[in-house]
């Protein structure tokens, strides 16, 4: 059984080739290093767990060319638990001595914007005028709490979240080295629940392998995750098709008594539409989220709607989820939706 950090820790990047969904940054910092263009305070802004601790490491490896013994190089603070004058005043007095190996000592402060403001006040002396062999990399989620006063004395690179598509890769390269099983979808869920965080989906996937036993099923996945699987979209979007009103309405009632949230379920539904549309098109080599997943029964079911239905089913999602805080009866406003795309046609026709 895995440990809930065992893949994190397992797979986390090592070099700048293993970073995923930062390739502008690690352009930018590769082409830096090529220069001897050093900057000498970086500040990584980002969501949490895409990648910005991880990328301070492998930079400070990198400028000083070492693959061991870099402990003596790198020196990290969490500013969440360390954030008093005394501790930066510590490291204040460290900056002076030149570094015992390689060619520079690296800083990484982690949730810099954790530190008090007389630490603040404190740390901007050494930011001013630091010795040529030191470097400082600042993370932070909260770019907006930090002292203009540091931003400005700071190369700033803003992280983003990963994409699904991405994350989804590597939990597949996982499945094959460690020879987990998975459904078609499976890994595509968890990618989709961490929310563009690699360490959260890595410790979801580490949760559900213990809880399923090595043999990721979407059954397994969803019911663990408490989401809708891709079945439930299949299924309503064969209703839709047949114009089946009461089984939609049935099914949509099966939905509201198990807890799913409108919004989630309508953002869900969209996203579905939206793929049938991607693969109706053709387009689905460059824009399906679900490239190599699910891609037979997207196909399939995609040659059963028209492309303006599509576009008009997902324009009236839309537009009730506009108006959907403004209405009282939630469950009906969501039903009228629900009819209105079945009935497609046949308001269409009306309208001639």
């Amino acid at each position: 059984m895995m440990s809930s950090n065992s893949s994190a820790s397992e797979y986390r990047p090592k070099n700048f080739e293993e970073m995923i969904g930062q390739d502008a940054i690690v352009k930018t910092l590769s082409n830096a290093i090529k220069k001897d263009n050093i900057p000498q305070a970086l500040l990584f802004c980002g969501p949490r767990g895409v990648g910005k601790t991880s990328c301070a490491r492998i930079l400070a490896k990198t400028i000083n060319n070492l693959e061991e013994d870099f402990e003596y190089n790198i020196f990290e603070l969490d500013a969440a638990s360390n954030n008093s004058v005394e501790d930066i005043r510590n490291i204040t007095d460290q900056i002076r001595i030149p570094p015992q190996k390689g060619r520079y000592k690296v800083y990484i402060i982690d949730e810099v914007h954790m530190l008090s403001n007389q630490a603040f006040n404190a740390f901007l002396k050494s930011l001013e005028e630091p010795p040529g062999h030191v470097v400082f990399i600042l993370a932070t989620t909260e770019k907006n709490k930090i002292l203009p006063t540091i931003l400005s004395r700071c190369q700033i690179y803003d992280f983003k979240k990963v994409n699904s598509k991405s994350i989804t890769k590597l939990l597949l390269k996982i499945c094959k080295e460690k020879k987990i099983k998975h459904e078609d979808g499976s890994l595509f869920l968890i990618a989709e629940r961490s929310e563009g965080s690699i360490r959260d989906s890595l410790s979801i996937f580490d949760r559900l392998v213990s809880f399923t036993d090595s043999n990721l099923s979407l059954e397994g996945v969803t019911s663990n995750l408490n989401i809708l699987d891709f079945n439930t979209y299949f299924k309503l979007s064969d209703l839709i098709n047949d114009k089946d009103i009461p089984g939609i309405l049935h099914l949509y009632n099966e939905i509201y008594n198990k807890g799913f949230d409108d919004l989630y379920f309508l953002n869900g539904l969209s996203k579905h539409l939206r793929e049938l549309l991607v693969y109706r098109l053709n387009s689905f080599d460059e824009l399906s989220d679900h490239k190599n997943e699910l891609s037979k029964r997207y196909i399939e079911h995609s040659k059963n709607i028209l492309d303006q239905d599509l576009i008009s089913m997902i324009e009236i999602i839309n537009e009730t989820l506009v108006n959907y805080q403004k209405i009282n009866d939630k469950r009906i406003h969501v039903e009228l939706c629900l009819m209105k795309i079945a009935s497609l046609g046949s308001i269409k026709k009306k309208s001639l």
